[in-house]
């Protein structure tokens, strides 16, 4: 009698026990702002010698690194809505930098909410309306200050009053706010946080214990940075190289407001290479210096989650809203297609899911995040999320009916760092874009909106439309603009059909914009 029912009094402790392991995962977003995966050591690119993140390494080589991860719309505003949406700009509604998103659209942390998770938000959020949707929030005001940032916290008042001052630096402020975070945090329930660097967003403000770090160093620099004949098109330089002072800020002394030798160097004697060169060391030591103040912050975050028992079943990403052109074809900022601009780092550490040092080279882009962060809670993508899941990826397992390429659109045209707006896909191993280089916005109906009433309708007059195609498996660096090789036809014919079918599915046309529309059909047989 007795041992009958101690039988069944074992399973149910079995299954007990069962239940705590299969536990929901917390889940941390880490995002910093502008870090190219090239920075970034696990990356094995081109400053991965320098050794500038050897905490973020070692999240990559115990969990697993994408080698093909994307963003839509190379801009601050865009991403971080087609992150918390899982949708493409026209459908969340933001196309630039003067987009607010509506706060219905906080689809994320919503959806998270719905499977029992705490929400919470620290550093950059850069959506203008309040993050209402997560449970606790700590966010800097527009692009936030690198020293002593001012921060809105949900709390104290009324947004956008609530309003707490801090000191420091805003890398070591936003982490331990989240630190600070993770103490008090109720851990009976999973919790998700985004937890946003304003770093290394120009203008490179690092903290000052890292003023020696690299100063003896000599940088590597790009050949492109100094030649690049075959690069680009008339859209981006003008016949005969007419507009090469006025597309693309530039490290050399090239364009005629935004040039980082007027920035940083101020020596009349030097040589037009030697000016370029001391402003290129200049800025990418400042670059990398709140690179490293990043990496040194999250060794900290990394540690408290290991003395809070919260390691083991915590799953972390690591991003940026995407990536940035670190003077490949004298260009500085992000906007471009080009692979520095146009790659964001991801890698995931996923514990008890991934075995260690994984690499994927599965073609991603960050409308993708969101319904991936929902199913490894436990969750299902909704439908009115564009992008699809990779968990089975991320599992081991093969993705199905998988994307071949992806989409990408910037909107801004000539605006800021004077990038023409353009859009195209990315393969596997071609690249086609189409510059066709016009604001969607009518002149009148620029003037209330804080950076397209800064664009002029004259530079429309003078940069010609045009396209460009790369051969990414022979060219990488993206040098030789092989549009109108002839060997090429078939596949450029074939991408624009692409090309063509997505703007449709993705509700990207330019049904809205009859004037965008009617350029694109005119120049898409150019």
């Amino acid at each position: 009698m007795y041992k009958l029912l101690i039988i069944p009094l074992v399973i149910i402790l079995f299954s007990c026990s069962q239940t705590k392991i299969k536990k929901q995962p917390n889940i941390i977003f880490i995002m910093s702002d502008d870090h190219a995966a090239q920075a970034i050591g696990a990356y094995n690119g081109f400053y991965s010698a320098l050794n500038p993140t050897p905490n973020i390494d070692q999240l990559a080589a115990d969990g697993m690194l994408f080698n093909s991860a994307f963003c839509t719309n190379s801009i601050c505003t865009p991403s971080r809505a087609s992150i918390i949406t899982g949708q493409y700009p026209q459908t969340n509604g933001i196309l630039d930098l003067d987009g607010a998103l509506d706060t219905a659209k906080q689809y994320l942390p919503i959806e998270l909410k719905k499977l029992g998770y705490t929400t919470a938000i620290i550093g950059k959020w850069h959506l203008k309306n309040e993050p209402t949707h997560f449970d606790f929030y700590k966010v800097l005001p527009g692009q936030g200050k690198y020293f002593n940032p001012t921060f809105r916290k949900k709390g104290l008042g009324k947004w956008p009053d609530n309003k707490v001052k801090t000191e420091g630096h805003s890398s070591d402020v936003i982490t331990n706010s989240t630190l600070n975070y993770l103490k008090r945090v109720d851990k009976s329930k999973p919790f998700f946080i985004m937890h946003h660097y304003k770093a290394p967003h120009g203008k490179f403000e690092f903290a000052p214990r890292y003023t020696d770090y690299l100063e003896s160093t000599k940088v590597p620099e790009p050949a492109s940075l100094y030649t690049q004949p075959n690069w680009g098109s008339i859209a981006t330089k003008g016949k005969d190289n007419k507009l090469k002072d006025k597309v693309g800020s530039s490290v050399s002394a090239r364009h005629f407001k935004t040039a980082y030798v007027d920035q940083y160097v101020n020596d009349s004697s030097l040589t037009d290479y030697e000016a370029t060169s001391r402003a290129y060391q200049t800025y990418l030591k400042d670059y990398l210096r709140c690179v490293k103040g990043i990496d040194d912050n999250l060794g900290r975050l990394f540690i408290c989650l290991k003395e809070e028992g919260l390691w083991d079943n915590t799953i972390i990403v690591y991003t940026a809203d995407q990536g940035f052109m670190l003077g490949a074809h004298d260009l500085i900022d992000k906007r471009w297609m080009y692979e520095e601009s146009m790659q964001m780092p991801f890698i995931i550490h996923c514990p008890e899911m991934i075995d260690k040092g994984i690499v994927s080279d599965l073609l991603i882009n960050n409308t993708d995040f969101a319904p991936t962060i929902i199913e490894l809670a436990g969750g299902k993508a909704p439908n009115y999320m564009q992008g699809k899941s990779f968990i089975k990826t991320i599992k081991g397992k093969e993705e199905k009916n998988w994307r071949t390429t992806t989409y990408y659109r910037y909107w801004m045209h000539m605006i800021h760092h004077y990038v023409p707006a353009h859009l195209g896909i990315r393969s596997k191993d071609y690249k086609l874009i189409l510059y066709y280089n016009k604001h969607y916005l009518a002149k009148n109906e620029r003037n209330n909106f804080y950076w397209s009433k800064r664009y002029s309708d004259v530079m429309d007059e003078e940069i010609p439309v045009a396209w460009e195609f790369y051969d990414l498996k022979n060219d990488p660096q993206e040098l030789n603009n092989k549009y109108n090789d002839p060997n090429y036809a078939t596949i450029i014919h074939d991408m624009k059909e692409d090309l063509k079918q997505q703007r449709i599915e993705l509700n990207e046309t330019d049904k809205n914009y009859p004037a965008l529309n009617n350029i694109i059909e005119q120049h898409w047989n150019d």
